[in-house]
């Protein structure tokens, strides 16, 4: 696909998560892994799906996926989002700057901060075992 736009996912829309077949289904292809630059924080919102927040303190690199998504795709995605996500810019361990999910701070109070983990799959893992 030549015509896109960069979409970074830190959640069910990864590969072989929940929500990723809403990014197949609008014809997204897989780009690449990434981190974020350490201006994040993520939480938890009842173990369901993560909120990612951009943050002046206590921030840190998120481990997440960049996708390339046809510009109708990504209306079709957002709109099957969970309530409180959004797009906003993101931006990378690179310097680039793409669009990326994003919670909104109202969504993550209250709900279980999970930054230390990295990342959701780090964090789903940790779950699974327990830890």
């Amino acid at each position: 696909m030549a015509d896109g736009l960069k979409l970074a996912v830190n959640g069910t829309l990864m590969r072989g998560l929940k929500l990723n077949s809403n990014l197949l289904k609008a014809g997204a292809e897989f780009l690449y892994e990434a981190d974020t630059t350490p201006d994040y924080r993520l939480w938890s919102i009842g173990d369901v799906h993560p909120a990612m927040v951009r943050t002046s303190t206590g921030g840190v690199a998120v481990a997440l996926e960049v996708w390339l998504v046809p510009p109708a795709g990504l209306v079709q995605v957002l709109l099957q989002e969970p309530p409180g996500l959004s797009i906003g810019k993101v931006t990378l361990a690179t310097g680039e700057t793409v669009l990326g999910v994003l919670g909104e701070p109202i969504l993550c109070e209250g709900q279980r901060e999970i930054s230390a983990y990295g990342g959701w799959r780090s964090y789903c893992g940790a779950l699974a075992t327990g830890r």
